[in-house]
């Protein structure tokens, strides 16, 4: 980082590590153990493609890595024009889950399309509410995600689900980027 890079407040941006995703079957334990919460078998990939030939572009390799799965994976595109790529596995096939995501993830990043990432979110419950632990790929971190309502969130729980699980997962330090991810497929 450059010194016009400090005056200006700009910071290196975190390089993504889908690896990273291997790390959730372990925090899955210790937030089922200390919260309650469970994995719903429930997870998916988010991303958003620009317009024009690389929109057709992107949609052509989702296409075949849809068709190559076997129906594995399911395509759900939400009201935000965002896309879910969509898996369900038993839920307590979360080592399976988190590899397919990975899977995808790397597939898209290897045709070319990682610019187009968003998130990979995992799905839990408690029997009451839902928990989604959400990767976002371009900060290379993770949080908690509680909705408790069509625009409402559960932030207390939030934090509290941050603080248990701990170093088990590399969290976002910014607050402010734990976005709403409302209507995401699973919760």
């Amino acid at each position: 980082m450059g010194l016009l890079d400090i005056l200006l407040g700009r910071s290196k941006a975190v390089p993504p590590n889908l690896d990273q995703l291997f790390s959730l079957p372990s925090a899955a334990i210790t937030v089922e153990t200390a919260a309650g919460y469970r994995p719903t078998g429930s997870g998916s990939v988010c991303f958003k493609a620009a317009e024009g030939g690389g929109f057709s572009t992107l949609r052509e390799e989702v296409d075949k890595l849809l068709a190559l799965d076997n129906g594995k994976f399911t395509s759900h595109t939400d009201a935000y024009g965002f896309t879910w790529l969509v898996r369900q596995t038993s839920p307590d096939n979360i080592e399976g889950l988190v590899t397919d995501l990975h899977a995808v993830n790397t597939s898209l990043v290897d045709a070319g399309f990682g610019s187009a990432l968003l998130c990979t979110l995992v799905a839990f419950t408690n029997g009451t509410k839902s928990l989604g632990l959400v990767y976002l790929y371009k900060r290379g971190s993770w949080y908690p995600f509680v909705p408790v309502g069509a625009d409402r969130r559960d932030n207390a729980t939030e934090l509290q689900i941050k603080s248990i699980i701990g170093t088990d997962l590399r969290f976002e330090a910014d607050l402010s980027r734990w976005f709403p991810v409302y209507g995401a497929p699973g919760l």
